[in-house]
């Protein structure tokens, strides 16, 4: 068998355009909330969904999919109503190279060489055993309580867009772990595509004889200059990006269990001393930048009018009075002063 993967921690640790978030901020308000409800604690402004070229961190948009499971639970469907509304557009330069493949195999390539340019917070591996190909979602680095929530809204994904780059006579099936409502709210939206439920692994599986056929939009000139446009994204995006932001961002995703330098250096695959050693060499601190993230997250809680103990249980603290002991320490004033 062969394995094709590449390491990176997290796997969905990257940067990444708002549509995603804003594709939430409609599932949410759709169902009753308000759009600062969608947004408390993300650090977004609804502007920013809609500005032109505005980029987000990933921790940000898991803020964003806690909010609607905190007010909606996390009910089999949630990720299936967000996954279904994604079009080609909406995947931007990697969506179109997709689209433009000559050949399934070349879908594939680009699926998982390029997954840093999609929203998804699974990690793609590439499979290759006897007559099967297979596209493996490894989802266990995504946080529990989103997990279930983000892997229904990646299968979605794909079976809504897939039939719009795959001929349906290609035979492609999704496997998934899920059972019960959760495997129901996939299979109605998966049209010509069929669901194998309470699988082992979470999987697009396709025949290996069917990864040499001819797809319907294919533009083999086209599909070269936009992988060539999706690798200057990638490689400017990652430029663009320090230490630091990579922390920020992982700090945001674990802020509601009290995130350790430790835990954060294994994300990174590094060890304390070097996170330590790299954050200095960018004139900040661990300390600091939980600090910072926390008193800004802390701001928009307040101001959105969260009681103190709400607040202090969103960013990890065990009681308003350790909550307002820090705040103090990072602002100079008493939290009740920054809500009024």
């Amino acid at each position: 068998m062969m394995v094709a993967a590449v390491s990176v921690a997290p796997g969905w640790d990257h940067p990444r355009a708002a549509a995603a978030a804003r594709i939430l901020v409609e599932v949410g308000t759709e169902r009753g909330m308000t759009v600062g409800a969608c947004l408390a604690g993300s650090g977004l402004r609804a502007e920013d969904l809609v500005a032109p070229g505005f980029q987000l961190e990933a921790g940000q948009e898991l803020t964003v999919a806690r909010n609607l499971i905190r007010a909606l639970g996390d009910s089999p469907g949630l990720g299936t109503e967000a996954g279904r509304r994604y079009t080609i557009a909406s995947l931007g330069i990697w969506g179109y190279a997709i689209l433009s493949s000559p050949t399934l195999r070349e879908v594939l390539r680009l699926g998982v060489r390029y997954a840093e340019l999609s929203f998804a917070f699974i990690q793609p591996v590439l499979e290759e055993s006897g007559a099967e190909v297979a596209v493996v979602f490894d989802d266990e680095q995504i946080p529990a309580d989103v997990r279930d929530f983000f892997v229904e809204r990646e299968l979605a994904k794909i079976a809504h867009l897939l039939p719009v780059a795959v001929d349906p006579r290609h035979r492609v099936r999704i496997e998934t772990r899920f059972t019960g409502p959760r495997a129901a709210a996939l299979a109605a939206v998966l049209g010509d595509v069929s669901l194998r439920s309470g699988a082992p692994r979470h999987r697009i599986v396709v025949q290996r004889t069917a990864l040499d056929a001819s797809l319907p939009h294919a533009d083999p000139i086209a599909v070269r200059e936009l992988e060539a446009q999706c690798l200057r994204t990638l490689e400017a995006r990652r430029a663009r990006r320090g230490v630091a932001a990579h922390v920020r961002s992982l700090v945001l995703a674990e802020l509601d269990t009290g995130p350790t330098m430790a835990r954060i250096a294994d994300y990174l695959h590094i060890d304390a001393r070097t996170l330590r050693r790299r954050l200095r060499a960018e004139g900040t601190t661990y300390r600091e930048l939980v600090d910072e993230v926390r008193a800004a997250i802390a701001d928009e809680l307040l101001a959105a009018g969260l009681t103190l103990a709400d607040v202090a249980r969103r960013l990890g603290y065990h009681d308003a009075a350790g909550f307002s002991r820090a705040y103090r320490r990072w602002t100079g004033t008493a939290p009740g002063r920054s809500r009024r």
